[in-house]
């Protein structure tokens, strides 16, 4: 299709003021590096190399999208009034720049509720959260301070994993959108709600999940399936490919083969205590990685978590009581941890980066909703409409169950997949894939030389 039928974003003014240079797709495809990186959107081409270390999404998507058409994906990402923030990194127009019938459509659909102010109306979620996380967190107080009761002890701590589920939900849209009209309130609940209720840095969260959004399901730049050595959904994984989120390769030795070949069966176990692995990496990043915004407050916020929860454990009257609260707290929050791979684990993957003109293609084949009545959202945080989430990452979750039915027609329109699942079935399916990995991973040959355990252990990502 012509560049005319592009509904969203409208071209900036710099390709309409004077003598334009026309680039073709060849020339945009060769500045596709760190140091040179250029590209597209709705045709207009952009050299954005010195905004990428201030990029407030971080470098990866960018750099994902180097030498491309992004204009999708930076729709999804960004309001109208982003556009003309452009305008300094304009170089010229792309002289073969078309649109794919699919992406003409949901450029469309995304103006639409753009005009219909869906993206500002956050509705009383966020406030409903903030009061429910409170009222649960000092019933658990209450429950571990002024009772003696081993039984209180052990619901304040499955109370303290129901409200960190209820933060995570609160981060996740938090991340994606304002949840109170003020950018310093938003932050501020963040880092309470998030890095000292949790322990998780609300920076590390969106330098992984930016990236997870852009890349949805590329075995080599999606962090969310980059499980190695516990977990692999796909034998393309047996081949030590290189991980470009986390900079190593991902080996497939003879540890990763031994834990892979039981994944069906240590996946739920391991669910159980994967918040330790978030919490090792949180720490990691805020104190290792290069660049941190704001990094002072948030290793300040994560240290609040490590002083008031190990405090709360420590007076509990002995270890078996510590150890349960511990275990039940992880268990609980555990669902939340399992809840994040049903959307993606049975869903298709790829190698590679995602492509300018397959990106709406590639984030509905690579999700899966999940089928739940209305009353159920509570439970879902916004993940039981992971397609539409994907498709619309600002829109506020109150909206999605709105804006499903056109998304499904759209994809029936243009052939692709939508697919949806109860959360039993989601289960299932997810249990298949891993099995099927598994039995594929007992007769493939391990490429790397075995490593010690507890190093792997160590170095284990995701």
């Amino acid at each position: 299709m012509p560049p005319s039928v592009d509904a969203m974003p409208a071209p900036g003014d710099a390709a309409s003021a004077g003598d334009v240079r026309m680039i073709s797709s060849k020339e945009l495809r060769a500045h596709a590096s760190a140091d040179d990186l250029w590209i597209s959107i709705s045709g207009d081409v952009y050299d954005v190399t010195p905004w990428l270390p201030h990029h407030p999404g971080g470098d990866l998507p960018l750099i994902t999208l180097a030498g491309q058409d992004a204009t999708d994906a930076f729709a999804a990402y960004h309001p109208p009034s982003a556009r003309p923030l452009l305008r300094r990194f304009f170089v010229g127009r792309l002289s073969d720049y078309t649109v794919s019938p699919a992406s003409a459509d949901y450029r469309r659909l995304l103006a639409q509720l753009s005009s219909a102010g869906l993206f500002e109306r956050v509705g009383p979620t966020p406030k409903v959260l903030l009061v429910l996380m409170a009222v649960l967190f000092y019933a658990a107080l209450y429950l571990v301070l002024a009772c003696a009761s081993a039984w209180a002890h052990l619901l304040a701590g499955g109370l303290i994993g129901f409200v960190w589920i209820q933060s995570g939900w609160m981060g996740h849209d938090s991340g994606h959108h304002h949840i109170t009209g003020h950018p310093v309130l938003d932050r501020v609940v963040q880092v309470l709600s998030g890095n000292c209720l949790t322990g998780l840095s609300i920076a590390w969260w969106k330098c992984n999940h930016n990236t997870h959004h852009i890349a949805c399901n590329s075995l080599d730049h999606d962090p969310d399936l980059q499980h190695m050595p516990l977990f692999a959904v796909s034998p393309k994984l047996f081949g030590n490919i290189w991980s470009y989120f986390y900079q190593r390769t991902l080996a497939f030795d003879a540890a990763s083969k031994f834990l892979i070949s039981y994944q069906h069966w240590t996946f739920y176990p391991v669910m159980c205590i994967a918040r330790i692995n978030l919490l090792v990496q949180s720490a990691l990043f805020v104190l290792t990685e290069k660049r941190v915004p704001q990094r002072l407050l948030e290793i300040a916020g994560v240290a609040a978590f490590w002083a008031w929860y190990p405090l709360l454990v420590a007076s509990l009257p002995n270890w078996w009581e510590r150890v349960a609260f511990v275990l039940f707290s992880f268990t609980i929050c555990g669902i939340q941890h399992v809840q994040f791979c049903l959307n993606h684990f049975s869903s298709d993957v790829y190698v590679g980066p995602p492509k300018g003109n397959d990106w709406f293609e590639k984030q509905t084949a690579g999700t899966l909703d999940i089928l739940c009545p209305p009353w159920m959202d509570w439970f879902h945080g916004g993940l039981q409409f992971q397609i539409e989430h994907h498709l619309f990452p600002r829109l506020p979750r109150c909206h999605l169950r709105k804006v499903a039915p056109a998304v499904r027609d759209l994809c029936k329109k243009h052939g692709l997949t939508y697919s949806a699942a109860s959360f039993w079935g989601a289960n299932v399916l997810t249990w298949k894939t891993l099995r099927a990995a598994a039995l594929q991973a007992r007769s493939a040959t391990s490429g790397a030389a075995p490593k010690n355990l507890v190093w792997e252990a160590l170095n284990t990502h995701g």
